[in-house]
């Protein structure tokens, strides 16, 4: 094989290939002894067919399968004879190129490559240096979070005869709708429990301003008019009736901070185990927020500290992928909201979140192809331990098995598997400036 790089540009480089005509003759012959194998030709016995016959019938289709059989191939073997990391591969259509037995066969590949990373200091002797976050877990802190547990143990009591309805209240209703004097379908509960100052709508209503004040036993009437635009046509430009019925009031009183409440929450003997236990687990994710913390300015660093050239195009990818997740998040937020489905997303809506996320796609690329070039110097690896491990963590984050994690991976296909393996490898290389960088104070 021949192979010409000529350089582009600074991530663009266009590969000249040329395969021998041996090896082009050896590609048709297989192409035809497989075609002799499949086809059916009257008088012929099966893989007995003259080759004159099949060159006359079959020669353009031979033709493509060889060309599908070679470039690949050969665009794998120059790539390592190159030398280098392509992020897109640009390779001229099949009706371009053309084939021929006894000839050579030429053909162009444009790259996109990976930058060339010149790493600046990162560990001894000249390792980052971080200043020393000194949060601890305090007494209050402590006492906060047990206030917490407190208030999800609370029980709600009715509250004494003729309370008025205020804020830290709870009501128990029943709400029905109706349009022109008719029960409407889908705007009827009964039995909800409405907090009073949480300012939660119900059915879409806004119901704090009708409650207000009101004691058990009184009914509310709220006239809620709608739109002409509104997507449900049997109210739209009407005004439905809500007849809200308070049941009965509540209130919650908290437990006594003592022995049985802690045996009350748990595998618990005394408060005194119980504030021990919070405070274990409060200091274990204060341990874990100072880490993320010191691997955040770890990653601002080597950002600030390294300069070269992105390829663009794992830019866009990047940037892609974060517009559409935001969109998909958008929309189930909206969905949510308005208990309707959304619309499709507006193009006006991509292009807006594109120019907003741009610099952070950019940040990610940057740091990415930096704790990369990390890797590969300090021959850090993925192996399939931290695979499982990693897939395990997984399941346990969504609260699926492991089992149903692995298919889920499976189903995604090759890139879904080697995008998992850089986020490994990224967080293992992330881990190791860490551990060395040094910590002031």
């Amino acid at each position: 094989m021949k192979m010409e790089m000529t350089e582009l540009g600074p991530m663009k480089r266009a590969l000249k290939i040329e395969v021998p005509a041996d090896e082009v003759n050896v590609r048709f012959v297989q192409a035809y002894s497989e075609l002799n194998r499949q086809v059916r030709i009257p008088g012929f016995r099966p893989g007995k067919a003259p080759l004159q016959l099949l060159e006359k019938r079959y020669a353009k289709t031979i033709e493509e399968d060889v060309i599908r059989s070679l470039v690949p191939d050969y665009y794998d073997r120059a790539i390592r004879q190159a030398g280098i990391v392509p992020v897109l591969v640009e390779i001229p259509p099949l009706e371009r190129v053309k084939v021929k037995k006894d000839t050579p066969f030429s053909f162009t590949a444009t790259v996109e490559i990976k930058p060339t990373i010149e790493l600046r200091d990162y560990k001894a002797p000249n390792p980052i240096s971080l200043k020393q976050d000194q949060r601890t877990v305090t007494d209050e802190q402590v006492q906060k979070a047990l206030e917490v547990l407190r208030e999800q143990m609370a029980q709600l009591h009715p509250a004494p005869t003729g309370t008025a309805l205020a804020d830290g209240d709870f009501a128990v209703l029943d709400i029905a709708g109706t349009l022109d004097g008719t029960p409407l379908d889908g705007t009827t509960k009964d039995g909800h429990l409405h907090k009073m100052g949480s300012h939660a709508s119900v059915l879409g209503l806004d119901i704090e301003a009708h409650l207000a004040g009101k004691k058990d036993g009184e009914i509310v009437t709220i006239p809620q008019a709608y739109p002409a635009t509104h997507p449900d046509t049997r109210v739209a430009g009407k005004t439905v009736t809500f007849r809200c019925a308070i049941k009965s009031v509540k209130q919650k009183q908290l437990p006594a901070l003592d022995d049985e409440f802690a045996k009350d929450c748990g595998p618990y003997q005394s408060l005194q185990e119980i504030r021990e236990k919070l405070r274990t687990e409060m200091e274990r994710a204060l341990k874990k927020d100072i880490e993320d913390t010191y691997k955040e300015t770890i990653i601002k660093r080597l950002a600030e500290t390294h300069h070269f050239e992105l390829p663009g195009t794992l830019v866009e990818r990047e940037l892609s992928a974060m517009v559409r997740q935001q969109l998909q998040s958008n929309q189930r937020k909206s969905t949510e909201s308005t208990n309707t489905p959304s619309g499709s997303p507006q193009t006006e809506d991509a292009k807006k979140l594109q120019d907003e996320l741009r610099p952070e796609a950019e940040r990610r690329v940057k740091v990415g192809l930096i704790l990369e070039a990390l890797a590969a110097k300090e021959s850090i690896t993925v192996t399939n331990e931290d695979l499982g491990n990693e897939i395990a963590r997984l399941a346990a984050e969504v609260k699926l098995s492991v089992e149903e994690v692995t298919r889920m991976i499976q189903a995604g296909g090759q890139e879904t598997l080697d995008d998992l393996r850089s986020r490994i490898l990224a967080d293992k290389a992330l881990d190791f400036v860490y551990k060395h960088a040094m910590i002031q104070g």
